[in-house]
């Protein structure tokens, strides 16, 4: 048995068609339709990559933390007089917290990132769609 692969669009497509109106381009109106689901799909692609690269940097960043942590654990383990562990450890939690922000603004703006790529793509499509939207309005 041979099965058929349809996509939404052709679907649509022939639902449209069905209802003709005098004046009214269908084809530019599907084809418009076309490009929303290209765009919709191009930022949702956007978004996902965005969202793998930004976990592949969490882990990145926990690994170096981890690895930290032990160097640290060892130098301190290496030790020396009590008041020169305590100035170790003092700089130690600062120069770690420094990092942990850092590390947390870089996040964070790979987040922004690429909430601001995903929507420039939709706000572009939805600007075009407008202009085809106002084309389509006028008088031939």
């Amino acid at each position: 048995m041979e099965t058929e692969t349809t996509t939404p669009f052709a679907d649509v497509t022939k639902l449209i068609q069905q209802f003709k109106v005098p004046g009214l381009d269908m084809a530019q109106i599907i084809e418009s339709r076309r490009k929303d689901m290209e765009a919709l799909v191009e930022a949702n692609k956007a978004t996902y990559e965005a969202m793998q690269a930004l976990a592949r940097r969490q882990t990145e960043l926990l690994t170096q933390a981890m690895q930290e942590i032990q160097e640290s654990a060892k130098a301190l383990a290496a030790g020396g007089s009590a008041g020169a562990d305590l100035a170790k450890q003092t700089e130690l939690v600062r120069g770690g917290y420094q990092k942990a922000l850092a590390d947390t603004k870089s996040l964070a703006e790979m987040a922004r990132k690429s909430q601001t790529d995903a929507m420039d793509i939709i706000t572009q499509r939805a600007t075009q769609s407008l202009e085809e939207m106002k084309k389509l309005m006028q008088p031939n």
